[in-house]
Formats: structure tokens, C-alpha cells, sequence
């Protein structure tokens, strides 16, 4: 018997928590935690899921908050430090210990290092990184990447992959190029694997892949692309793409598939809810589109460990609650196991095994 604790944060004031238990698939609430204004983003500690990183999505100033998990599904907060910008959107750990994360609402984002295992921050260092905005538009950083030594920037509102490097001490980052992507696609969020950089695009509902280009400045093709729609949603609905999940291959699961959620946006309903596309890498044909129940899917992540990466979770931002799916076929299907419709609306997840070392 596995247990595990679901962190879930939105557009509120708290953290919710739930238990999924995998003996019985119940999916019940456990608590719900305080926290500063706007939880839009969680992510875990690269090496101890005891750790997590929360952004909060406000203006002027937004944050970045560390918070503890405790044994029973709830969090201790640890540590906070300015963002540098309006809007945080996205954090994520790097493998130096920092943490980068981009301000949507302003443009810029930072990286900022760490001190005491990951559970605090310093920020003396840290310098703001300003991401030039298209003619007539607003660059509108929405997450970060590391690859090898850099660290790659969708830039939603300027269609561009911005390439950043540390040039200093740790925090000290500028920019060193970028990869331009078709006018008015919105690349959101992205992964690399085998060296191909897949992208999701929010406004062209597009999922495209290409090499890596030559360092910084370097131009390469799209070798596939793809819609991310189902091809039956229905008449006049609006859609954008949100959430790209791609692991790198385990034993369980060897062979690696890409997970696209679809959301909503528009006032034409599906009652079968929003689906979440299963893609495979190699030319991006789309293997299945699973409808959730859900509306305007944001928050989905997979689980962590071994056991964890058999389940992912989906919540929508609207309604529907949250489902967990276990992966079948080595990844290429989706079951659903449990299913919570009273849970919060959330925009997303981090999913713990309960007794990881630490508790």
C-alpha cells in the first residue's frame, strides 16, 4: 500500500492538500494551508520531495516561497524572497542549486540561489534578466529549462525561446541568444530529450519539435508539429494549449510519451470535459486524446519516485475537480483510478509519497 500527498495551489490564498491512497484509489481532502495571495505554481526540490517551491502571482512584487512537507499532507513554510517582477507564473529548481523564476506580468524573470539545502534563499547575487518585448506586444515569460549550461525561456507573448547563461557568481545570469518561433503561437511550455526541444504553443494549439540549434544563436527546423485538439471538439469552441509533460525514460516505463492538456477558454462547453493529448516523440503523431471531465485544464503533473511516475493528476481551473490516472500500455493510455469532483478548481500540482526519507 502506497500513499501519497497532493499539494494543489491556484488563484487563492491557501494550499490545498489531498490523500490518494493507491490500495483503495480513494482521493479525499486533508487540509487546507494558508499561504500568501496566489499560489499559481508549485514544483518540488530536485533531490528531496520534502521540499517544495511555491511562486505567488502578484503585482508589482510577486514572490518565491519554500515550504516543508509534514508526514500528514501538510506544509510548514520556510522561506520567501522577492521575484523581482510582476506576475510570477513559473519556478524551477536547477541542478546548481538556484531557482529560476519568470515574471509573466513584467517581462524579466531571475535566478536565484539557495543556501541551507535548498530551504532558503540569497538573492545577493541575483540579477534581474529583462526579456525585450516585441514590437507593439509584451514579452511574457511563462517557465524555464535547463539544458546542459543554459537555461531556456518560452516567451509567450514574443514567440520566442530566449537562451540565458550564468556569467558570474550563482544568480548572475544574462542573456546570450534566442530561438525565434512563427508569430502569434505563444510558445508556453517546453522539455528537451535525445536533444530535440518539444514546445507547446498556447494561441496556435500547436506542439512542435526541432533540434537544439548551434549555441546561442543558431536557427534549426521543425522537424514535426502537430495540433494538440482532439479532432471532434465541438463547433465554435476556444481552446489553448496549457501543460507539456515529458520524463526522460525509466525501466517502467522505457519508451517516452509526450502529455498535452487542452483547456478550455470559451463559453462553448464539452460534456465529456477537456482531454489530455498522448503524443508520441518520434514524429509527434498523437496516440490518444483522454477526456477528464474537467474544464480548462492547467494543473497536471506526474508523480514522484518509482512508484509515483505510474500516476498522473489533472485538476481543472474551472471545475470538475481532480481525476488520477494510472499510465497503461508503457505510457501510451491513460486509466482513470480515482477521481475527487468536490475538489478546489486549481491550476496545479505536486504529487508526494507519503514516508519519503525525511518523514
Amino acid at each position: 500500500m502506497v500513499k501519497f500527498a497532493i499539494y494543489t495551489g491556484g488563484y487563492t490564498s491557501f494550499i490545498v492538500s489531498y490523500l490518494f491512497d493507491t490500495q483503495t484509489s480513494a482521493l479525499t481532502y486533508l487540509e487546507t494551508i494558508p499561504t500568501t495571495a496566489n499560489p499559481s505554481w508549485l514544483t518540488p526540490h530536485l533531490t528531496n520531495p520534502n521540499i517544495i517551491y511555491a511562486v505567488n502571482e502578484l503585482g508589482p512584487l510577486g514572490t518565491l516561497q519554500s515550504y516543508a512537507t509534514s508526514p500528514g499532507g501538510g506544509l510548514t513554510f520556510l522561506n520567501e524572497v522577492s521575484s523581482g517582477g510582476n506576475g510570477p507564473a513559473f519556478c524551477a529548481p536547477l541542478s546548481t542549486g538556484q531557482v529560476a523564476i519568470m515574471n509573466y506580468g513584467s517581462g524579466n524573470g531571475e535566478i536565484i540561489p539557495t543556501v541551507n539545502g535548498g530551504t532558503g534563499f540569497d538573492n545577493s547575487t541575483s540579477v534581474l534578466v529583462t526579456f525585450a518585448p516585441p514590437p507593439g506586444g509584451a514579452s511574457n515569460p511563462h517557465m524555464a529549462w535547463e539544458y546542459k549550461n543554459e537555461v531556456f525561456v518560452p516567451d509567450l507573448g514574443g514567440d520566442k525561446l530566449w537562451r540565458i547563461g550564468q556569467t558570474g557568481a550563482p544568480g548572475n545570469f544574462s542573456i546570450h541568444g534566442f530561438i525565434e518561433h512563427p508569430k502569434g503561437t505563444g510558445p508556453r511550455h517546453m522539455s528537451v530529450l535525445d536533444d530535440y526541444i518539444y514546445v507547446v504553443h498556447e494561441t496556435a494549439n500547436l506542439l512542435t519539435k526541432q533540434a537544439v540549434p548551434a549555441y546561442p544563436n543558431g536557427t534549426s527546423s521543425f522537424v514535426a508539429n502537430a495540433t494538440t485538439l482532439s479532432a471532434d471538439i465541438p463547433v465554435n469552441s476556444t481552446f489553448a494549449a496549457a501543460e507539456l509533460i515529458l520524463r526522460d525514460p525509466t525501466p517502467a516505463y522505457p519508451h517516452p510519451y509526450l502529455y498535452v492538456s487542452n483547456r478550455n477558454i470559451g463559453a462553448t462547453p464539452d460534456p465529456r470535459g477537456d482531454t489530455i493529448g498522448i503524443f508520441e516523440p518520434a514524429g509527434l503523431e498523437v496516440v490518444k486524446q483522454v477526456y477528464t471531465g474537467l474544464v480548462n485544464i492547467r494543473g497536471m503533473a506526474l508523480g514522484l519516485g518509482e512508484v509515483g511516475e505510474e500516476y498522473l493528476v489533472a485538476m481543472g481551473a474551472v471545475s470538475g475537480g481532480m481525476v488520477i490516472y494510472k499510465r497503461t500500455e508503457d505510457g501510451a493510455a491513460l486509466e482513470e483510478v480515482a477521481r475527487n469532483s468536490s475538489a478546489v478548481p486549481r491550476t496545479t500540482s505536486v504529487m508526494v509519497q507519503l514516508g519519503d526519507a525525511g518523514h
